[in-house]
């Protein structure tokens, strides 16, 4: 276990913001992580746990208290179960899957951070979500001092929601457990239009798990969600904000005001989104609300490849990436009524 003090957080995340920790803790294994916890919960430290840092807005004053950053590594497939250590890099475990010809989170590919995080913002992309194959979730318990195991339906997934995200400071996530496909070197249904589009086929429809990700790495990769450390695209933390799912009612409102805004011939994005709801895009949005791709004048602008972006074009402070959040949320606000919400964890700050 390395210990550090007063250590930069800045380099371990992908926006590259965010001042030093008091203290940084870097744990290799399970039982590193549990003793870290342990000893901050014991001495009433407050604790930041950091694994791939791609979800993490950190305040130019940094955090003080101990930081946890997660270095666990581990892929053990076993039939069609894959268990992912939470350190071990997310982009190399689904690699992993579809070398093993196993379906279910090859359009996750590209995805920056870790495989402990997965569960916690129930990432997904692309159609589909890590919460459809997730089997269980082994994480440490900090209200009840114990290593416990979740299983699918006790973790609470919903949109981006988890039962972890819900109440983050009770579980440590030490390993997540997938329950895959076989399905003879074949992807699971192609479910998202853009993917289905760009392979030739039609929605629903299987192909060669290779070509899947490939696919959806191009497709991630032309919108700047794939880490370059050349490329200040990518100097982000993907999608800023989340896709606002609203009532009926809700909904029906919001298209009154893009018809009277934009004209009557204008249909915004509408998706399904359960009994009552739709969700609608957020990246729509901010554009309609007139933040085009690369808007901003500072070190902190929008991506030039995606609207959905908010980017650290070097040199940029924290506050700087706020400010800009918080100009595009009172633009979508003020054009359409929606406030939209922050994806990304902040630390010390909020939007």
């Amino acid at each position: 276990m390395q210990v550090l003090h007063d250590a930069p957080l800045a380099p371990l995340t992908t926006f590259r913001l965010g001042g030093p920790a008091t203290r940084l803790v870097t744990a290799t294994t399970d039982a590193e992580v549990v003793d870290a916890v342990r000893e901050a919960d014991a001495s009433g430290t407050p604790l930041l746990v950091i694994g791939g840092g791609s979800n993490l807005v950190i305040g130019d004053k940094g955090f003080d208290g101990t930081a946890l950053r997660i270095a666990t590594r581990g892929i053990e497939p076993a039939g069609t179960r894959l268990e992912l250590a939470a350190g071990e890099v997310w982009t190399d475990a689904v690699a992993r899957s579809v070398e093993a010809g196993l379906a279910g989170i090859e359009c996750l590919a590209g995805i920056p951070g870790s495989a402990g995080a997965t569960p916690i913002q129930n990432v997904g992309a692309y159609g589909q979500e890590v919460s459809s194959t997730i089997a269980e979730v082994i994480a440490y318990d900090r209200r009840a001092g114990e290593t416990v195991t979740l299983t699918n339906a006790e973790c609470g997934f919903s949109y981006r929601h988890s039962r972890f995200k819900a109440d983050p400071e009770r579980y440590v996530v030490l390993r997540v457990r997938f329950g895959l496909e076989d399905a003879g070197g074949l992807s699971g249904p192609i479910r998202y239009a853009e993917t289905a589009r760009a392979l030739g086929v039609e929605p629903g429809d299987r192909v060669p798990l290779g070509d899947a990700r490939d696919t959806v790495l191009k497709l991630r990769a032309g919108k700047g969600m794939v880490l370059d450390p050349e490329d200040h695209d990518t100097w982000s933390a993907g999608s800023f904000f989340t896709n606002p799912i609203l009532t009926d009612a809700r909904f029906a409102a919001f298209h009154a005001r893009v018809r009277e805004r934009l004209g009557e011939d204008v249909e915004p994005p509408a998706y399904p989104a359960g009994d009552g709801h739709t969700k609608t895009s957020a990246a729509w949005l901010i554009d309609r609300a007139g933040f085009g791709k690369g808007y901003g004048s500072g070190p902190a602008r929008i991506s030039t490849k995606h609207t959905l972006a908010l980017t650290n074009r070097g040199g940029a402070t924290t506050e700087d990436l706020l400010a800009l959040a918080r100009e595009v949320v009172a633009g979508v606000r003020e054009a359409f009524g929606i406030t939209l919400v922050n994806e990304p964890v902040t630390v010390g700050v909020s939007l």
